[in-house]
C-alpha cells in the first residue's frame, strides 16, 4: 500500500475563481486556447440536480486543460456550438466515475475521444475509498471540500461556494490521472484499465432512473396483487406528473407514502387517505389511480414477481438448490481471484455476467470453452482470460 503523503487543503481554484460562461464568445475563445495545445488532456464533470429534477441532465459543466485553464459552462444559456464538440471528439478526457457523467454530457452533443477515469483506475488498484476526494487526497495529499455535491445545480444564479466547489473537481484530475497511470503500469494492470475506459466510453446508457414500478422501495410488504395493482397505478401517475413538472419523482410523493397507500387502498377511500402524509388526503389523483388498479379485471392485476431470465438468484437455494451449489463454488472462485489481484470482485467478472453463466451451464465445460463463453456474455477479454481458469478449476475439483 502507498503511503499517503501529508494532506494539505486545497479551498480554491489555484488561478482564482473563473466566472461562468453563459455567451458563446467566451467559450470560443476558451477553445482556441485549447486547441494551442492538442496533446494535452482535458479534465471534464458536469452537475446535475437528480434529486431535485426529473431529467439528469447537465446544469453545469466543468472543462479544464493546462493551456486553456478553467471553463465553466452554463448549459442553459446556449447550444453547445460545433466547435467544442469538435474539439472534444479528439481528446482524452479525464473524468471521475465517468459513467455518471457521460450520458448528461452526450445529450449536449459531448463526446470524448478517448477517457481515462480515475474512480476506476482506483478500483482496479484496489484503493480503499474511491469516492474523489479520497483519490485526490491518496494520490496528491491534497483534501477537498464536497460539501455541494447534492446541490440543486438547476438553481440560478449560482452561489459562488458552489462554483468553488465545481471548478476545483477539475482543478487537479490529469494530476491525479498521472500518479495513477504509474501505480497502474507498475501493478500490471494498464492495458486492463485501457479495455475498461473504452468499455465506459463506448457502451450504451440504460435509464437514469427506473423505468418500472418495481424498482419501488418498500415494494416488497405489498402481499395481494389488488395492492401491486394500486402501486403500479399510482407510480404512473407520479412519473407522468415528474416528467410534466421536471421534479424529482420523490417530490411528487415519496416512496414509503406511496407503497403504504397502496396498501390500504382495497379497504376502501377513507383507510387510504390515513396512509398519506396529511397535506396529500383528499387529493383525488391519487385515490383515482389506486382505484382504477385495485378495480381492474383478475386478469389484468400484476404477478406478485416479475419473470426474470434467470430467475433471481435468492430463490436458487430453495428452489434450484444444484444451480446455487455451482455458483457458489464459482463465486467464491471468483471472489479469491480478485482478491489476489487486488481489486473488487465486481470489477473483475460482474456478479449478473457470472450468474448468468452458472444458469446456463449444468456440465464442466472446459477452460477454452468457459473463457469464449463469458466473452459472449460481455466479459472483457481481460476479465475473461482471468476469471476462466479459476471457475473451470473450481468446478473439476468439485465433480
Amino acid at each position: 500500500m502507498t503511503d499517503s503523503p501529508e494532506v494539505t487543503d486545497l479551498n480554491a481554484p489555484r488561478d482564482g475563481l473563473v466566472p461562468v460562461i453563459d455567451r458563446i464568445q467566451p467559450l470560443l475563445a476558451w477553445c482556441e486556447a485549447a486547441a494551442a495545445a492538442p496533446e494535452e488532456p482535458v479534465s471534464v464533470d458536469a452537475e446535475r440536480a437528480s434529486s431535485f429534477r426529473y431529467s439528469s441532465r447537465a446544469y453545469l459543466v466543468q472543462l479544464r486543460t493546462e493551456s486553456a485553464g478553467t471553463a465553466l459552462l452554463d448549459p442553459l444559456a446556449f447550444t453547445m456550438p460545433r466547435t467544442l464538440q469538435d474539439l472534444l471528439a479528439e481528446r482524452e478526457w479525464v473524468l471521475h466515475a465517468a459513467g455518471q457523467d457521460l450520458p448528461s454530457l452526450a445529450e449536449l452533443g459531448l463526446h470524448p475521444g478517448s477517457l481515462f477515469d480515475t474512480e476506476l483506475a482506483a478500483r482496479l488498484l484496489g484503493m480503499e475509498r474511491v469516492g474523489l476526494g479520497a483519490v485526490v487526497e491518496d494520490t496528491l495529499g491534497l483534501h477537498l471540500a464536497k460539501e455541494h455535491s447534492a446541490a440543486d445545480w438547476s438553481k440560478r444564479p449560482l452561489p459562488e461556494s458552489w462554483l468553488v466547489y465545481a471548478a476545483l473537481d477539475v482543478e487537479v484530475l490529469v494530476e491525479v490521472r498521472d500518479v495513477l497511470v504509474e501505480r497502474l503500469r507498475e501493478a500490471g494492470k494498464e492495458e486492463w484499465a485501457r479495455a475498461e475506459f473504452e468499455y465506459e466510453r463506448t457502451r450504451e446508457y440504460g435509464p437514469t432512473r427506473s423505468s418500472s414500478w418495481r424498482g419501488l422501495h418498500g415494494l416488497g410488504s405489498l402481499r395481494s396483487s389488488r395492492q401491486l395493482a394500486a402501486a403500479r397505478e399510482m407510480w404512473l401517475r407520479r412519473d407522468e406528473i415528474a416528467s410534466r413538472d421536471d421534479l424529482s419523482p420523490h417530490r411528487v410523493i415519496k416512496d414509503r407514502d406511496l407503497v403504504a397507500a397502496a396498501k390500504e387502498a382495497p379497504r376502501g377511500r377513507e383507510a387510504f387517505d390515513r396512509a398519506l402524509p396529511s397535506r396529500m388526503r383528499r387529493k383525488d389523483q391519487w385515490w383515482q389511480a389506486a382505484r382504477s388498479g385495485i378495480e381492474l379485471p383478475p386478469a389484468h392485476l400484476p404477478e406478485r414477481s416479475e419473470r426474470s431470465y434467470p430467475p433471481p438468484h435468492k430463490l436458487w437455494s430453495k428452489k434450484y438448490p444444484e444451480v446455487n451449489e455451482r455458483y457458489q463454488l464459482v463465486r467464491a472462485a471468483v471472489n479469491q481471484r480478485a482478491e489476489d489481484l487486488e481489486m473488487p470482485a465486481e470489477n473483475l467478472l460482474q456478479p449478473a455476467l457470472l450468474r448468468q453463466w452458472v444458469w446456463e451451464n449444468s456440465e464442466v465445460p472446459a477452460e477454452a470453452e468457459v473463457e469464449q463463453a463469458l466473452r459472449a456474455l460481455g466479459a472483457r477479454s481481460w476479465q475473461a482470460e482471468q476469471s476462466a481458469p479459476v471457475i473451470h478449476r473450481a468446478l473439476v475439483e468439485a465433480a
